[in-house]
């Protein structure tokens, strides 16, 4: 996978969240904070998002192929 699919694979993710309401008032999202997790041996983009009208919080899990398990740590360190 080259940078430019890398980044239309994660910017798809936030397309995803910029079009899913706040279940609880119909706001919208932001991000908070975004991590990379290993969820059941599968590397996961996790965004903590929250609610900009209503302050709900929310998390979003996006399955991340593009993360080779040796370079996780190096993916957790840019991110952070």
């Amino acid at each position: 996978m080259t940078i430019r699919d890398i980044m239309k694979y994660i910017e798809s993710e936030f397309y995803v969240i910029n079009d899913t309401p706040c279940e609880v008032c119909g706001g919208e999202y932001a991000a908070e904070d975004v991590n990379i997790d290993i969820i059941d041996g599968v590397p996961y983009d996790v965004c903590d998002c929250i609610c900009s009208s209503c302050g709900h919080e929310k998390t979003f899990e996006f399955c991340a192929p593009f993360i080779a398990e040796d370079g996780l740590k190096k993916v957790k360190n840019i991110l952070n």
